[in-house]
């Protein structure tokens, strides 16, 4: 009798320890590599010193990758019961930035809490992944075809998107609309449905940009003519260029880098720390980061694709895909292929909002892999009619 309540009593930790075991520890090995790497490249940026970028930032580090496994251990039910007071609590705070943040750059993105920036709009970009995947899981995909079970979700998409560019922030808002709109298609969207939304865009493109800010239509000036103003608003992508190129095969050597260390570099512990990078390790340890960041998208994505219920599924083709903009967005800033806007490197860049954000998906993404065995809501309303 005894030994049957020790036993019940040690049950939960047993639980534990089997979650923890279920892990896919490979992907979290990827995931401090890139940490490393990119407080290695921090550490370059504050001229071979670990303040002021890279000690904080392993800090912040250290406490993502703690929430990340402690997410990891939740089902999927705690996490559908999170998703509305999150939501509703991401919106709270775009509201917040509106009325009380803090400006940067013509842009107020940041609200101080105890002392610390937040920025609101990388919670934003979770929060939708998690309502979204929240909402779908209980539909059919025969409820799917009535365009009416479309508007609420939908409604979910545009809230933040016109919050954020409210701000303005374009970059992050074209990234919170392309991941609604990428669940919108893994839950099932008819094609005819999806071609509704496509084909009025480049007519949308046009008003939107009649209402583009001063300094965001000299963004797109630039990026089509930079050398129109080299010393202006030409001059961040033309140094970023300059020291892409410098690096040539295996680079200038570490915290050797002209463009990097003698400041001509802009922002390079933030949206330029990738061209820091392949300055000082070439073309070489450019490949070879951006390889590691397809790795873990394509990692997420096999996440998604292995569970066997709705919820994992939507979730890690949301956070996969919310990752890999994030990648996709910085990388081709820095290399002149998009205009430049504020989007970090994720897990490389400095950033205290983006670092837990990200690893914060990533417990998200970890939950759908310890529970991908579950068929927690594969039986819906939806399904009944």
């Amino acid at each position: 009798m005894k030994f049957q309540k020790r036993l019940l009593r040690a049950e939960p930790n047993f639980q534990i320890l089997t979650k923890l075991w279920q892990v896919n520890w490979l992907y979290v090995l990827l995931i401090c590599a890139l940490a490393v790497i990119g407080y290695g490249a921090l550490y370059s940026a504050g001229g071979g010193t670990s303040r002021p970028f890279a000690g904080p930032q392993s800090i912040r580090f250290c406490f993502g990758l703690v929430m990340m496994l402690g997410i990891a251990l939740m089902s999927p039910a705690i996490l559908v019961r999170m998703a509305w007071p999150l939501y509703i609590f991401s919106l709270f705070l775009l509201v917040a930035v509106l009325r009380m943040g803090h400006v940067g750059k013509g842009a107020e993105r940041w609200l101080m809490l105890g002392g610390m920036q937040v920025q609101p709009s990388e919670l934003a970009k979770i929060a939708l992944v998690l309502m979204l995947a929240s909402w779908f899981h209980k539909i059919s995909y025969r409820s799917m075809g009535n365009p009416l079970m479309l508007v609420p979700p939908a409604l979910m998409v545009l809230l933040p998107v016109a919050l954020v560019l409210k701000e303005p922030n374009l970059g992050t808002a074209v990234i919170i609309g392309t991941v609604g709109a990428s669940m919108f298609f893994g839950a099932g969207m008819r094609l005819w449905q999806i071609a509704l939304l496509v084909l009025p865009m480049p007519f949308l493109a046009k008003i939107a940009y009649g209402h583009l800010h001063d300094y965001q239509k000299a963004r797109v000036t630039t990026f089509l003519h930079p050398e129109s103003d080299p010393l202006g608003a030409g001059y961040n992508i033309i140094q970023s260029k300059i020291a892409l190129g410098s690096g040539g095969m295996w680079g200038q050597g570490y915290l050797r880098g002209t463009q990097g260390q003698l400041n001509f570099l802009p922002e390079k512990q933030t949206d330029f720390i990738f061209t820091m990078i392949a300055e000082e390790w070439g073309y070489v340890g450019g490949i070879t980061v951006i390889g590691m960041l397809l790795l873990l998208v394509f990692g997420g994505m096999l996440i998604a694709i292995r569970s066997r219920n709705q919820f994992g599924r939507l979730l890690g083709l949301g956070i996969s895909m919310n990752f890999f903009l994030y990648c996709a967005v910085n990388l081709s800033m820095v290399m002149g292929a998009i205009p430049v806007g504020g989007v970090p490197l994720p897990l490389i860049s400095y950033g205290g909002s983006a670092m837990l954000m990200v690893m914060f998906g990533f417990g998200l993404l970890m939950s759908a892999w310890v529970h991908r065995n579950s068929t927690f809501g594969e039986t819906t309303p939806g399904e009944k009619d």
